[in-house]
């Protein structure tokens, strides 16, 4: 561990700030940092000593498929279980499109900042549009198409080939049914695959006035996933292909991209039970409980909001002598520069996240 007492992080979301102190740290910088739902971890230790078939061709993996498969409404969906977010956003958008295509991204998506240039290792172009609080606007997406198939040279370009889009986003937004709505159906027009990447999704499924549902994701995306490791599990995502002809052989991709678990049943066992008695959603509330109370006392306290998120993640303009003060005693995220004197920071809960820990975190504002 570092010595100094604050490390300058900017514009890394999931960066951590270090302290020297001795005094017990809070930690807010991201959902993945507690182990498991201690449902998971009780079953995990009660199958241990079993002996399945692995890479998922398990019991425990065909029933948690059955379950999400329920969940969403749609029996005839693929499902497929992978290691981490990276791998299956890799995994995923390299099956979606052919050599020559890129997939469409807003400029402050994960794929498009985040994950180290995953997308592009495997030889595809993130092409990035502006930026909606954290959103895609369907109709960027409609005059960037109208513009590149009019484009006489476009023969000479990256063609698009797939839409990318977070839910909730990496400001912590939500797309609203409509807003899907408008995009899956420029998506269909121009035959693009529309792609939702879940990591939080459980956060944004418990939030407040959402209207949007696992079933409406699945009637207006072609391929999402089912984020675990920020939503009760050891690790994990579950990724859903309502059209399951869209990736053949999909199994096989991600054995190339190093994201097939031998012991694969670790998988269903943890999707099993998140997907057991509503619990999945359920844990979920706790995140949002939690935020909504940080949120409601720091802006009793005066701070400001950089942008209203109404799922786990909230932002907050902080000044920057407060800044170094608060890190010896809290992890955080640094997001951006706001101005010369103040910062951004995130601060993140999880369904794990103890309301007297949100309480402890307050009295240092």
């Amino acid at each position: 561990m570092q010595n100094n007492a604050y490390e300058q992080t900017t514009n890394k979301p999931d960066a951590i700030s270090f302290s020297s102190s001795p005094t017990r740290l809070l930690h807010f910088e991201s959902d993945y940092l507690e182990g498991a739902h201690p449902s998971i971890l009780q079953q995990l230790v009660e199958t241990n000593f079993e002996k399945t078939a692995g890479y998922g061709c398990d019991e425990y993996c065909e029933r948690a498929k059955e379950k999400i498969k329920a969940a969403c409404g749609c029996p005839d969906a693929d499902v497929w279980f992978l290691c981490g977010g990276t791998q299956t956003n890799a995994t995923v958008i390299d099956g979606l499109l052919r050599a020559y295509e890129g997939v469409i991204a807003v400029q402050t998506g994960h794929i498009s900042v985040h994950e180290a240039g995953a997308i592009e290792a495997t030889g595809h172009k993130v092409i990035a549009l502006s930026q909606h609080d954290g959103k895609m606007r369907a109709d960027d997406v409609q005059q960037y198409l109208a513009a590149f198939e009019s484009d006489t040279t476009n023969a000479h370009m990256v063609q698009p080939g797939a839409v990318y889009i977070s839910h909730p986003t990496e400001y912590g937004t939500l797309y609203t049914k409509s807003e899907l709505a408008k995009l899956s159906s420029i998506c269909r027009a121009h035959n693009l695959p529309l792609f939702l990447d879940g990591a939080r999704l459980g956060y944004a499924l418990a939030a407040d006035s959402t209207d949007v549902t696992l079933k409406t994701i699945t009637q207006l995306c072609d391929v999402f996933y089912i984020g675990g490791t920020k939503v009760g599990a050891l690790f994990g995502e579950a990724v859903v292909v309502t059209k399951p002809k869209l990736l053949p052989h999909f199994f096989t991709l991600i054995k190339q991209h190093g994201a097939l678990l031998a012991k694969g049943r670790v998988l269903g066992i943890q999707f099993d039970t998140l997907f057991t008695d509503n619990r999945y959603y359920t844990i979920s509330r706790n995140a949002i409980e939690t935020a909504m109370m940080l949120k409601r006392e720091m802006q009793k306290k005066g701070y400001e909001l950089f942008i209203d998120s109404p799922t786990n993640q909230q932002f907050f303009i902080v000044s920057n002598e407060k800044l170094q003060k608060l890190a010896a005693r809290v992890c955080f995220s640094v997001w951006e520069k706001y101005d010369d004197t103040h910062t951004v920071i995130r601060l993140a809960t999880s369904w794990a996240t103890r309301t007297e820990d949100v309480a402890e975190l307050l009295q240092l504002f």
